[in-house]
């Protein structure tokens, strides 16, 4: 979870600053912070971000961000090759990112769904069906039901009509003995999340033709050649994970009803940002649906009714 900006994953450039990220990573934070201290777990661990330039005109994109007031709080100083001497290929020096973050997710999980005493089932909405004060389903009555599918709203009957396709992402868990990197994120063409231990998260490949949720061995052979062209060390592959982004055309989330069916709210969208978005949109919905708020234009299920219509 990246504070500073926005990760171009196809080129791996970056940017801009993410969207609504001041506002966004306060409410992250202390949701996380609450979340662990009434669980009694730790998930979220802030972590020093380290962006490599590719090249000339990165060093210029970051010139031009570091002299912007607006990046004050988000871009730490330029490096020049060589004066942060790590075991990564550094030509064209490197620069700080702050106010990064890991967010251990299957931790969070798999806690939330031990303390929330989750059903773990398929959902078939057949089953679901309305009744004078909300909706029942295997004899649970609720007064409001809450679709937070990803990429499975395509099966969802009131909501797949809202465009949210999958961007398939693969990471690999390696192991070196040759290379010690410090607790860290690192980000060179690929992100690597360092474990201090010669444990390694690389990530993420991208990749919009492919909805299998399985992982490749092309996504496989995609993240270890990153990795060999930027340091000269030798990994074991300890595990090899995939998943599906759930992504919107505008790259916005989009929450809300959808007239005519009374209480039911969908959740989705996020895309390969949930761990920031989500505490705060997750407030945003329930004060749409406690307090009648307005949801934000850019984020509400009536920008895209259009297509309903058609």
């Amino acid at each position: 979870m990246a504070a500073g900006g926005l990760i171009n994953p196809v080129t791996g450039r970056w940017t801009v600053k993410s969207w609504r990220i001041d506002d966004l990573l306060p409410v992250a934070e202390k949701t996380y912070s609450t979340i662990e201290s009434s669980l009694g777990i730790s998930v979220y661990h802030p972590l020093p971000l380290r962006r490599y330039c590719l090249n000339g005109e990165d060093i210029k994109r970051i010139g031009r961000r570091l002299r912007n007031p607006r990046y004050a709080d988000v871009l730490g100083p330029y490096m020049k090759q060589g004066e942060h001497p790590l075991a990564l290929k550094d030509e064209f020096g490197s620069y700080t990112i702050k106010q990064a973050a890991y967010l251990d997710i299957p931790k969070l999980l798999e806690s939330l769904r031990a303390y929330l005493n989750c059903i773990d089932e398929l959902f078939q909405h057949s089953q679901l069906t309305p009744s004078k004060k909300g909706w029942h389903y295997k004899g649970i009555h609720a007064k409001r039901v809450f679709f937070c599918e990803g990429t499975s709203i395509c099966n969802n009957p009131w909501f797949r009509h809202l465009p949210v396709s999958p961007i398939k992402g693969e990471t690999l868990l390696l192991k070196s003995t040759d290379i010690i990197l410090p607790k860290g994120i690192f980000h060179h063409q690929k992100w690597i999340l360092s474990l201090g231990d010669g444990h390694y998260r690389i990530g993420s490949t991208y990749d919009e033709n492919d909805s299998s949720p399985l992982p490749t061995q092309n996504g496989a052979d995609e993240l270890l050649s990153a990795i060999e062209k930027n340091t000269k060390a030798s990994f074991q592959q300890l595990e090899h994970k995939a998943g599906l982004r759930p992504s919107t055309p505008d790259s916005r989330p989009v929450l809300g009803a959808i007239p005519g069916a009374s209480h039911l709210y969908v959740f989705n969208g996020l895309g390969s940002k949930g761990a920031s978005t989500g505490p705060l949109m997750c407030q945003w919905l329930l004060r749409h649906c406690l307090q009648e708020a307005s949801l934000d234009s850019e984020i509400g299920t009536d920008r895209f009714q259009a297509l309903q219509t058609t």
